[in-house]
């Protein structure tokens, strides 16, 4: 399952900032750094819906406010850009302390600018996304209308309304904003970099992600956004910008260390010591679930009439784990014994009516829930090659010890538990 836990730091200027770390329940590819949007928070839609979105896709992030907002320590009035860029090197250097230095910067809007300005500090990044970044981090004055500006840089510090949100705004975030240059940043980022971007936002045209992409040397790739707003405030959207952040920084991340080799001596039994897999809801359909094992995902659903048919059932699923460590098996026992095995096919089947499996399920006397049983599995093993009889009966005999053969012909336990509130 997904963990989520509190992970505090101290910021640039001493304060305690409130972040959330979202990881896997296996050790993550990589960690990943967000930076959420002016005036927002680590628990903004886009932030939280992207951030589980590639938890499921394998990745740490870690997401924080800044300071001075949401659960962050500190005076907002007394911050400004060159602030958010130190506040992310702090909390960069937090995570390498107590976890791993993370591989990837992502900033959603002027934390986009931020993280674009803080890559070159932290030594880890390998690759950095900005979601509907400014070019100009000073294109965040254009939030306050004409008297705000005035009275912010006569007074010092004003109250405005942004959103329908009250906010003090030191007159220092002003003069600060107006200062950046992302140009030379972007020029010597020395990282890949993606731009995401939507055609039609309101709040940072699209020319902002044309001047990034220009200032910025190669590798560089731009992903529009087509139909979504600056918030990304629709869940596919976010999802959407999570996938393609997924697959693009996989190309960028640090070679993982090879699996530790298995034992030579015994190649038929492969190792029964299966990593965990991570299932949860997309809400994209009635029933449709996300996958995750390891760093391979994928979906599963139910046919047409009970779910949307968009992925694989549950017992396809089953027969499938049941396929592919039978074909292994047989591989690795034909491989080790010099076999001339030159081909294996399983193919599975089992007897049970789909639709009302889980309609069968009984309920013991003491409440308990049944199970949906599955009460014949065929299992036909095609073997090509030039083997005499003996050895296909006994290649026969070892598909019988393949772990989940073994898993599903055992009397198996399963033990519920529900996971601590986050």
């Amino acid at each position: 399952m997904t963990r989520s836990e509190k992970f505090t730091f101290p910021g640039s200027s001493g304060h305690d900032l409130a972040g959330r770390l979202d990881l896997p329940e296996q050790e993550p590819r990589a960690l990943a750094l967000f930076a959420h949007c002016f005036t927002c928070g680590k628990d903004v839609v886009a932030a939280s819906r992207i951030s589980r979105r590639l938890v499921e896709r394998g990745f740490g992030v870690l997401r924080f406010d800044f300071t001075g907002l949401g659960g962050s320590d500190g005076e907002f009035a007394n911050t400004d850009f060159t602030s958010n860029v130190e506040d992310l090197v702090a909390a960069a250097a937090a995570l390498e302390e107590h976890h791993a230095a993370p591989a990837l910067l992502i900033g959603h809007s002027l934390g986009g600018a931020a993280v674009v300005a803080a890559a070159a500090r932290i030594e880890s990044v390998t690759a950095v996304a900005t979601i509907g970044a400014p070019a100009d981090p000073g294109h965040v004055a254009g939030v306050f209308d004409d008297d705000d500006r005035a009275r912010i840089r006569r007074e010092g510090r004003a109250e405005v309304v942004l959103a329908g949100r009250r906010f003090t705004i030191g007159a220092g975030l002003l003069e600060d904003v107006a200062t950046q240059r992302l140009e030379a940043a972007l020029g010597g980022l020395e990282r890949a970099l993606l731009v995401l971007h939507a055609p039609g936002d309101q709040q940072v045209g699209i020319e902002n992600a044309r001047q990034l992409y220009e200032w910025a040397r190669h590798p560089k790739s731009f992903v529009t956004l087509d139909g979504a707003d600056h918030l990304l405030t629709a869940p596919r959207d976010a999802e959407y910008v999570a996938d393609v952040l997924s697959v693009w920084a996989s190309r960028y991340l640090p070679e993982r260390a090879p699996a530790t080799a298995q034992d030579p001596e015994h190649p038929e039994v492969p190792d029964e010591s299966a990593g965990s897999v991570l299932v949860e809801e997309t809400h994209e359909g009635s029933l449709v679930q996300s996958v995750q094992a390891g760093r391979h995902t994928w979906r599963a659903d139910e046919p047409l009439g009970v779910g949307d048919d968009t992925g694989p059932t549950p017992y396809d699923l089953l027969l499938s784990a049941l396929g592919t460590c039978t074909s292994m098996t047989l591989r690795m026992y034909a491989d080790r014994k010099q076999l001339a095995l030159e081909h294996v096919a399983v193919r599975l089947s089992h007897r049970r009516n789909h639709p009302d499996d889980c309609a069968a399920v009984e309920v013991g006397d003491d409440g308990a829930g049944g199970h949906c049983r599955v009460e014949a599995i065929h299992r036909e093993i095609t073997l090509v090659g030039d083997l005499d009889d003996a050895e296909r009966e006994r290649l026969l005999q070892i598909a019988d010890r393949c772990p989940v053969h073994r898993t599903l012909t055992a009397d198996v336990r399963i033990v519920s538990a529900l996971a601590p509130r986050s």
